[in-house]
């Protein structure tokens, strides 16, 4: 199966740690979007399988676009693909945008999936990060969204912003208990280079993160989300009910799909593809018939590395039939050693199917997943 993205690279304000791709200004909208359509088209082949098990709208802020323009990008996508009325169809939303208005116009379009960027309940900490929305915002948001029909709300947390204690994380996290929601996605705050908080790091105007106080929220958040039945199905993804975010499984699991738009990412099974993250140079040449896009064709190694990567973050973890048809080895004979260093340290467990980390072995994902890289 397939997934379709949609990059939407325009937001109202930027956030001081974000470092994807955006533009404040957005006088280039009506050319972007017809861009965006027009890439769909030129893309049309490049999917195997052309019936979706998902479309995700990411951004940037893909909530700033209005019914008409989804209309005109949905009309498009249904010339080249099909999918089911149960088919995941998600959009990232901030609440500021989410009036009733708009959240009646996207349950009518077939979204059936809000991913809110919530960050916190606590307008001081909002106010840190650069949010545009207030706390009380952010609460009626989610509120409203449920009011109008929508079940399936992931709503995103950052931890591990600078306090003296944790009561305001602890505050967050009883209010997002209380507000129901199906699926959390929790994030460690990190200082990216090119962004407003990078800048104040490398002029010594703010302090690095500590790593301590991170560990402890994070810990607060494992215990506080396990005891009110989420399932810990990804480091950074909470669920409730098996209601996992299907679009990001589909990438966790080595599955095919297409990203368009400035900046997107595209996978295919033997290549991986990167449009170039510059809007103006984005819609002159797809106005041109060129897909703006550097090809990056993978080796064995890129595959098992990436499969590796991704697969031992959920708690599916990796097949071992799939490990061993991509090295075309006994993989579990070749990293025995590390293997067997790790399942004694606690922090992994494998069976003749799958291997998988266990919780403590979360904590060191990406470690362990490189020790197992083949070099």
């Amino acid at each position: 199966m397939s997934s379709l993205y949609v990059h939407i690279p325009f937001c109202r304000q930027a956030c001081y740690y974000c470092d994807f791709h955006f533009s404040t200004n957005t006088q280039l909208k009506q050319d972007l979007i017809k861009a965006i359509c027009q890439e769909i088209a030129l893309q049309k082949d490049y999917l195997n399988q052309k019936h979706l098990k998902s479309i995700y709208f990411g951004g940037g802020t893909p909530s700033i676009l209005e019914k008409n323009e989804l209309e005109k990008i949905f009309a498009t996508i249904a010339q080249f693909f099909s999918w089911d009325k149960d088919t995941e169809i998600t959009l990232e939303a901030n609440p500021d945008d989410l009036t009733k208005t708009k959240l009646k116009d996207f349950l009518a379009l077939g979204i059936n999936r809000l991913s809110i960027g919530t960050q916190s309940f606590n307008e001081e900490h909002l106010r840190f990060l650069n949010r545009i929305h207030s706390a009380q915002e952010a609460e009626i948001s989610i509120l409203t969204a449920q009011e109008i029909g929508f079940e399936n709300i992931s709503i995103d947390l950052i931890y591990a912003i600078p306090a003296t204690n944790h009561t305001i994380w602890e505050k967050d996290l009883e209010k997002t208990l209380a507000l129901q929601v199906p699926h959390i996605s929790a994030y460690c705050l990190t200082i990216e280079p090119k962004t407003v908080f990078g800048h104040r790091l490398a002029h010594k105007q703010m302090p690095p993160i500590d790593d301590h106080f991170a560990s402890e929220q994070l810990q607060i958040l494992l215990k506080t989300l396990q005891k009110a039945g989420y399932e810990h199905y990804e480091i950074s993804n909470f669920a409730k009910n098996q209601k996992y975010s299907i679009h990001n499984t589909n990438y966790w699991q080595d599955g095919e799909y297409l990203g368009i738009g400035p900046s997107a990412h595209s996978y295919n099974g033997n290549s991986r593809q990167y449009n170039i993250a510059n809007n103006a140079k984005y819609i002159a040449a797809i106005n041109q018939a060129k897909i703006p896009a550097q090809i990056e064709t993978l080796s064995w190694k890129d595959k098992l590395n990436e499969y590796l990567l991704t697969g031992l973050r959920t708690k599916w973890g990796c097949k071992w039939k799939k490990i061993n048809n991509l090295s075309k080895i006994n993989f579990s004979e070749y990293q025995s050693k590390i293997l067997e260093k790790y399942k004694n340290e606690e922090m992994l467990i494998f069976d003749e199917e799958k291997i998988c980390l266990t919780e403590k072995g979360k904590f060191f994902a990406d470690q362990i997943a490189s020790d197992l890289f083949m070099i």
